[in-house]
C-alpha cells in the first residue's frame, strides 16, 4: 500500500483548510492523529504541518497545539498589506469609493492565467482608495468565485476587497509585480491623471494549493513609493 508523502498531507490539508474543514483558529487534530489518518510516519506529519506553518496557513505553539490561523494571509513572507493600514499610518486620512462591482465570465487571459474553463463566473470590482481626499490607489480585481464563493454576497460598498480578502480567504502562494506603466482612460481618470501620464503599477495573484483566488492590478499616481521591512 502507497505511503502518503509529506507533499501528499500538506496538500490534502490546504485543501481542508481552503474548504473550511477547520475554520480560522480552530485547533486541528494532533501529529499522531493525522499520523493514523493517513498512515504516514509521525515525521512526515510534522514535515508536512511545518512547511504550512511556513507559509502563514498555520500556527503551532508547543502545548496548545496546531490551529488555523486568524489571518494566515498577513503570516505569509511577503504580507498582503491593507491599504487603509498604509494611509492611515501615514498620518493621512483614509477613504474608500466603490466604482464597479459585477459578477462577469472570466476574460480568456485570466483563464489562461488560473487555468480557469471557459465562461468560468468570476467577481470583477473597481475600488479607488484615497488618502486626505486625493487618489492613492486604483484597484482592479478579478476574485474566482469557484475558490472564493462567499465573494459574490459582498457587496464591496464600505469595505473593500483588500481587507475583505485578508481577513476571509487564506492563500499559500503568491505571485507579485511591480512596474511603470502609462495610464489608461479610465484609471487617469481615477487618479485624476492625464491619459497616458507615467503611473507605478502592482500586480498580485494568489492561489490556495492549486486554486486561483484572485489577481489585483494596483495604479498608483507617479509619485508613489513602496516601503517594506524584512
Amino acid at each position: 500500500m502507497r505511503r502518503n508523502s509529506f507533499r501528499d498531507i500538506k496538500s490534502e490539508l490546504e485543501r481542508r483548510i481552503s474548504r473550511r474543514v477547520w475554520e480560522p483558529g480552530e485547533t486541528m487534530p494532533g501529529e499522531e492523529a493525522l499520523a493514523a489518518e493517513f498512515g504516514a510516519a509521525r515525521a512526515t506529519v510534522n514535515r508536512a504541518l511545518q512547511e504550512l506553518a511556513r507559509s502563514g496557513l498555520i500556527e503551532r505553539k508547543r502545548k496548545s497545539g496546531t490551529r488555523v490561523a486568524l489571518h494566515p494571509v498577513r503570516e505569509a513572507r511577503f504580507a498582503i498589506p491593507l491599504v487603509r493600514t498604509e494611509i492611515e499610518a501615514s498620518g493621512s486620512a483614509y477613504e474608500y469609493r466603490l466604482l464597479k462591482r459585477a459578477v462577469e465570465h472570466a476574460p480568456v487571459w485570466l483563464q489562461e492565467r488560473f487555468g480557469l474553463p471557459a465562461g468560468a463566473p468570476a467577481l470583477h470590482v473597481r475600488c479607488l482608495h484615497l488618502a486626505d481626499e486625493r487618489p492613492y490607489q486604483y484597484e482592479d480585481r478579478w476574485i474566482n468565485l469557484a475558490a472564493v464563493p462567499a465573494a459574490g454576497s459582498e457587496d464591496f460598498e464600505t469595505a473593500s476587497p483588500n481587507e475583505w480578502l485578508v481577513a476571509n480567504a487564506p492563500f499559500s502562494r503568491a505571485q507579485f509585480s511591480f512596474g511603470a506603466a502609462r495610464a489608461g482612460s479610465e484609471e487617469a481618470r481615477a487618479l485624476d491623471l492625464d491619459p497616458g501620464e507615467a503611473v507605478f503599477v502592482a500586480e498580485r495573484a494568489t492561489w490556495i494549493a492549486e486554486r486561483a483566488i484572485t489577481y489585483v492590478r494596483m495604479v498608483h499616481p507617479p509619485d508613489h513609493r513602496v516601503v517594506t521591512w524584512i
